[in-house]
């Protein structure tokens, strides 16, 4: 996929900048009035979405879109983007005040004394946002790819640039965001939304089974707690054959969570044992490559742990 992450000061029309860089580029815009409509729409108007929760809500919209467009997005803090999405273009236009101030001064119709009382608290604000977000009040030069002068470049001057950097990283040779990526993003961004209390409408099925292992049973908890939901070993493949075409070895993962189509294997045991599993885990994916599957080896099963909070529910293992 190409994402080009276009933001900038205030008072720097870097919102017209994006828009005919999109129409230049044949790329979907997604401003933040269609970003704040999408959000509406899958989770209500009254989702009072913490402003730590936003960049993850903005990403799972992006990640669904990806599979169809490439896009250019628009928004202060837009190239938070590129933790979910590596590879994102990432512009920043900038200016001093006397420019800022004479823009707000043109395009809201005011006069210094307002246009400039205005500047300071758009900076205000944009600098709280960074500060809920990334945890610093202002961004980092390392933090862009691209950093554009709006003094002395006007709007076609800056898409230009633009045009001559997606031409030399080839980004619109790439193809979209595949269907198995996108859903491997998702399921992550689902977790992280969770722990903001942010869930999907709707319930899930929680399955009442019987596990083979204490950890499965602490997996399963993991997604009933964040209402995802979920198969227990759901399906036997078949990985090996005799001679006479009987089937000698055998895999089934251990779930199946069919909102993502994605195939997990817990691996929480000895080495030795480990190392057989990734046999047939490696055979499984050479057999079967439409299949989406990930596993969890014993570190990141105790990340999970850790991150969040099962180690303090013992009687749910």
């Amino acid at each position: 996929m190409a994402l080009i992450a276009v933001s900038g000061q205030p008072g720097c029309r870097f919102e017209e900048v994006a828009r005919i860089a999109a129409h230049r580029l044949g790329f979907e815009l997604v401003n933040e009035a269609r970003i704040h409509g999408l959000i509406e729409r899958e989770f209500g108007a009254d989702a009072g979405v913490p402003r730590k929760a936003r960049p993850d809500l903005v990403a799972s919209i992006l990640a669904r879109l990806a599979t169809e467009h490439h896009m250019v997005y628009c928004a202060a803090g837009a190239e938070m983007l590129s933790r979910q999405f590596p590879g994102t273009l990432r512009v920043h236009v900038a200016a001093p005040d006397s420019v800022r101030i004479g823009n707000l001064m043109l395009d809201r119709r005011l006069d210094r004394p307002a246009a400039r009382q205005l500047l300071r608290e758009l900076d205000a604000g944009q600098r709280a946002q960074y500060k809920s977000t990334s945890g610093r009040a202002t961004a980092l030069p390392h933090w862009f790819d691209l950093i554009l002068n709006a003094e002395s470049m006007d709007s076609e001057q800056m898409v230009e640039m633009i045009q001559g950097a997606v031409r030399a990283l080839g980004l619109k040779e790439r193809g979209y965001l595949s269907g198995a990526a996108e859903q491997q993003i998702q399921f992550q961004i689902r977790l992280r939304l969770a722990r903001h209390g942010i869930v999907p409408p709707g319930a899930v099925r929680l399955p009442d089974k019987s596990f083979a292992h204490p950890s499965e049973q602490v997996f399963a908890n993991l997604l009933d707690f964040y209402r995802i939901a979920w198969e227990y070993e759901p399906r036997n493949f078949p990985v090996q054959w005799d001679a006479e075409g009987r089937i000698s070895e055998s895999f089934t993962p251990d779930f199946y969570l069919p909102e993502f189509d994605l195939y997990v294997e817990l691996t929480t045991m000895k080495q030795s044992l480990v190392t057989r599993k990734n046999r047939k885990i490696r055979l499984l994916r050479e057999l079967y490559p439409h299949l989406n599957v990930q596993i969890f080896y014993q570190k990141d099963f105790e990340n999970l742990i850790f991150k969040y909070g099962l180690a303090e529910r013992p009687a749910k293992v």
